[in-house]
């Protein structure tokens, strides 16, 4: 479920109080949210080829989301912000951080040493009333402070997604589900596709807002609910 941070003006005070607590830390990401849809479905465990002999995907479960149970037997709940200096230890890859939402863990994951944050919402479907992305980007950017990059993901449809990242401070954007959708309807052709269709829109974009070039697109191109206009009187 997105949240729709437009939508806090219908909502009582304490409601509006309450999503400001509804903030999954990254490091809970092992622990999966109640999915009902796969719940309902009884979705099946991915059988990962590539990692036979490394992960176990035959998992004894007859209730439920077996995609859950896959989690739990296979990801260590027990994750925590020390185990990224063994990541490092044991890896020359640069090693990023997803599912960051807050400033807080934002500053945190720079002091650990990540290369790099992902500000995500898992979807939206771990926890229920978690912010957009694009609503906490510029937070995270700020408490960054460009020492390491920002990339975004949740919610890229359309090239003025990408377009308003950039301009919020990310880096990058990464896009899913609309790959899974060209590739469900044609295969490569339809990746190929997708692919194009952002990249068109966001020239477009760019060209329609005066941008020549990416390092020319600013915060001063998009307007947020933090920006109010100054009266002149």
């Amino acid at each position: 479920m997105y949240y729709d941070l437009k939508s806090t003006q219908f909502y009582p005070t304490y409601l509006r109080a309450l999503w400001r607590t509804l903030l999954p830390d990254a490091m809970l990401a092992p622990r999966l949210g109640r999915r009902e849809a796969d719940i309902k479905n009884r979705m099946v465990a991915p059988q990962l080829k590539n990692f036979e002999g490394i992960l176990s995907t035959d998992v004894k479960h007859d209730e439920g989301s077996k995609v859950e149970a896959f989690v739990k037997e296979t990801f260590d709940a027990s994750l925590c912000w020390e185990d990224i200096e063994w990541l490092k230890s044991i890896t020359n890859l640069p090693i990023l951080i997803k599912g960051v939402l807050t400033h807080e863990v934002a500053r945190k994951a720079v002091e650990v040493g990540v290369a790099g944050i992902v500000v995500s919402n898992h979807g939206g479907r771990q926890l229920d009333y978690t912010p957009t992305t694009i609503s906490v980007l510029e937070e995270v950017v700020d408490a960054v402070g460009r020492k390491v990059p920002v990339l975004l993901d949740g919610g890229v449809r359309r090239g003025t997604d990408v377009f308003k990242a950039l301009a919020l401070g990310a880096q990058a954007v990464l896009v899913g589900r609309p790959v899974i959708y060209g590739l469900a309807a044609n295969g490569e052709r339809g990746v190929r596709r997708i692919t194009e269709m952002l990249k068109d829109k966001f020239e477009l974009t760019m060209a329609l807002c005066g941008c020549p070039v990416v390092m020319d697109i600013t915060r001063s191109h998009v307007r947020t609910e933090c920006d109010k206009l100054h009266s002149m009187l």
